[in-house]
């Protein structure tokens, strides 16, 4: 079950986040709410696997996890470019996601 409330911490946090973009500074009152309700189930769903798990690594999944789905949601919702630097950085951050769940004990698969 925590690869599934991580999961849901990650959709909430992206959400979140989105709408704190459209927010504009918390001047807008639906992108603020919105915001604020995503970011309190994001907290909630990411301290489930915190009972079992290391906050390291769930704090690893999650944000690199986020860090990599906001950059392609900036990229194809907001049209903001990313240079070549920006995307191996994005592949480093994924690549450190991808080890820590296909390798390390610590997760407890």
């Amino acid at each position: 079950m925590n690869a599934v409330y991580l999961g849901v911490a990650i959709v909430c946090e992206i959400v979140g986040t989105s709408a704190l973009k459209s927010s504009m500074g918390f001047t807008r009152l639906w992108p603020s709410l919105v915001t604020l309700v995503f970011y309190a189930f994001a907290f909630y769903f990411l301290s489930l696997p915190l009972k079992t798990m290391p906050v390291g690594i769930v704090y690893a999944i999650w944000s690199g996890c986020g860090i990599a789905l906001l950059a392609m949601i900036d990229l194809f919702w907001f049209r903001i470019h990313i240079d070549a630097a920006g995307f191996l950085g994005l592949g480093l951050i994924v690549a450190g996601v991808l080890v820590i769940n296909l390798f390390s004990s610590t997760v407890g698969h």
